[in-house]
């Protein structure tokens, strides 16, 4: 595949039993604090493959639409990358009001550069380091890997506060790179489940839901322009091409539209050069992605984990 093309896998992925046995054990560093923020110690776990030193990492962020989940929501992904010698650290950040744009990209940031300022004593790779995540988490690696320059304030209390925050690598499941079209895609969604309540004789008034609304603490009418400023898919330029993205999005996903999102957004980064590569997996709806896999092999998780792993192999 040449350097900026775009591949669509569209057919059924095969299953797989990921292609090989893991070849390390796996060590665990749990709760390793990376930052302090208002209070808050944020912490991540950090797998690491037994017996192999300087070790590339990936750094990892939970989904939950920027309000919920934690950083176990990588367990398996963890396990399963250290014993095939790639090191994750699957990272809490801010979530809810106290995790309002853009603070949980601050986070994010802070994770990388304690990464890169204890990568001696951790064992890893600091400039083999790669990001990896889900819906939200998905939103928040596509832009540290093409916008990290735009969140380098609220980090100087974090290890590490003067490394560079240069990533190789993205792979995001199911991920929102266009703030705006997610609103209007809930939009729509909220006005057929209106449609629909009515039809039922149920008159229940609910508040809306917009959880781009919520995090960014606007509507498009208030500020149009922070959507866009908030928006992977508005960095998509050649200024970071060599950032390399393999995308994940479920055929079946009413949550987090494919075509308005994960192609758009790959769309976008062919135009200005990029590697990247979107699977479209049939069948697949959202929240698959922290699901067990390896002892499935028809899950969703372990059909991906093949191709993921030699990405990041060959990326990495």
């Amino acid at each position: 595949m040449a350097a900026a093309a775009v591949a669509f896998a569209v057919g059924q992925m095969a299953a797989t039993d990921h292609g090989r046995a893991a070849d390390y054990g796996v060590t665990i560093r749990p709760g390793l604090v990376y930052a302090v923020r208002d209070g808050t110690r944020l912490s991540g776990d950090l797998y690491l493959p037994k017996g192999h030193p300087g070790a590339a990492v990936v750094v990892a962020m939970h989904g939950g639409a920027w309000r919920s989940g934690d950083r176990s929501f990588y367990k398996y992904w963890g396990r399963f990358l250290a014993g095939n010698g790639i090191a994750l650290f699957t990272i809490d950040y801010r979530i809810g009001k106290p995790g309002a744009y853009p603070a949980p990209l601050h986070d994010v940031v802070a994770a990388i550069r304690f990464l890169r300022a204890k990568s001696a004593d951790l064992s890893i790779d600091p400039d083999r380091l790669g990001l990896m995540g889900d819906s939200a988490g998905a939103h928040l690696a596509a832009m540290i890997a093409l916008a990290s320059d735009r969140f380098d304030g609220g980090t100087t209390d974090a290890a590490g506060a003067s490394e560079p925050v240069k990533v190789r690598a993205v792979v995001g499941f199911y991920g929102i790179y266009d703030m705006l079209a997610q609103w209007d895609h809930d939009s729509k969604a909220e006005r057929r489940r209106e449609v629909l309540a009515q039809k039922n004789g149920d008159f229940l008034v609910r508040p809306p839901d917009s959880i781009t609304e919520q995090f960014l603490r606007a509507s498009p009418a208030q500020n149009r322009r922070l959507y866009v400023q908030a928006s992977p898919i508005t960095y998509a330029t050649a200024d970071h091409k060599d950032v390399r993205f393999l995308l994940f999005h479920g055929s079946r996903d009413d949550l987090v539209d494919p075509q308005t999102q994960s192609q758009a957004f790959v769309a976008a980064l062919m135009k200005a050069g990029f590697s990247a590569r979107l699977i479209v997996v049939p069948g697949a709806q959202h929240f698959w992605a922290s699901d067990a896999f390896e002892k499935d092999p028809r899950s969703y998780g372990a059909q991906a984990a093949p191709q993921l792993l030699k990405f990041l192999e060959d990326t990495l």
